[in-house]
């Protein structure tokens, strides 16, 4: 398999992967906090990577752990709080589909902080990307009033966290193997996120009082295992052998992925929501081509 079908295989996987861990998210919420589903999401995650990956280590450079710590960060840690408490108010669907501005933060990111020209056409998707993002959301408020979508807001922090993480893998740690950046980015992240669990009151005897806890910890478990650790891997792969806005691109397929599991678990979706989604989708594959003509 050469390089070329190896990004595109890479791809699916993880629109695969990623587009069902928004219910799984969600399931797990049924039983846990946010912090807790977070920290323990993480936790289980840093274990099972420190398995396979601890001898990656040696492999970074003294130079380059700054940038595996913020990689950690911002690429990981927040982002599982983050999605945690949205999906607390807004639907998982919805939530899949405003985690497709990544490509569109990447490329402002690229252009404001690494210097990364940008076309006409580019701006053109960003615009429609974020018109489309803002109808979705009012839309959502109208079809659920019962849900507060100020919490949308988390997901797109966690956007453009996601983008400026991968801006500094492709121009600061594209030398370093992917299994040893995600093993580092855990690291990095294991105590602070064993921490929050501990005190979110994860090891009482009331949380397992619960009966439904066991479920929500096989949901995270199974989150952690493949929608973090392998999906980690991957991605960070993809990255590498593409370009950022090629491996943030994962997210035109991810929605649909999502809204098929948040319509089986009888989630709402309207004309309007999906009116808007394509409007999003729109700008990024505008944003997106435009790109792949200007590499070539």
């Amino acid at each position: 398999m050469n390089q070329e079908q190896r990004k595109w295989v890479y791809l699916f996987t993880l629109a695969i992967v990623w587009g069902s861990s928004f219910i799984l998210i969600k399931k797990g919420l049924i039983a846990l906090t946010p912090l807790q589903l977070g920290s323990l999401r993480t936790v289980i995650s840093s274990l099972f990577i420190f398995l396979i990956g601890y001898r990656s280590l040696k492999t970074i450079l003294s130079g380059q752990w700054k940038w595996i710590v913020l990689s950690g960060f911002i690429g990981t840690f927040l982002p599982a709080f983050l999605f945690a408490f949205a999906e607390t108010e807004v639907d998982s669907g919805v939530v899949s589909i405003l985690n497709a501005l990544v490509p569109l933060n990447a490329i402002l990111i690229g252009l404001a902080v690494f210097k990364i020209t940008s076309t006409k056409m580019q701006i053109l998707g960003v615009i429609l990307g974020f018109v489309g993002a803002s109808m979705l959301i009012f839309n959502s408020m109208e079809l659920n009033p019962d849900q507060n979508y100020l919490y949308a807001g988390f997901v797109v922090l966690a956007t453009v966290m996601y983008a400026f993480n991968v801006n500094i893998i492709k121009h600061y740690l594209q030398e370093v193997k992917p299994i040893a950046i995600a093993t580092g980015n855990f690291v990095a992240i294991f105590i602070p996120a064993l921490l929050v669990l501990i005190f979110s009151d994860f090891f009482t005897v009331k949380t397992f009082e619960n009966e439904a806890v066991y479920a929500s910890i096989g949901y995270v478990s199974t989150l952690a295992i493949f929608g973090t650790v392998m999906a980690k891997i991957i991605f960070n792969n993809l990255i590498q052998i593409s370009s950022p806005v090629f491996a943030s691109s994962v997210t035109y397929l991810m929605p649909l992925v999502a809204l098929l599991w948040g319509l089986i678990d009888g989630e709402l979706f309207g004309l309007d929501q999906g009116l808007a989604s394509l409007l999003i989708l729109c700008g990024i594959y505008l944003a997106n081509k435009k790109a792949k003509k200007n590499r070539s």
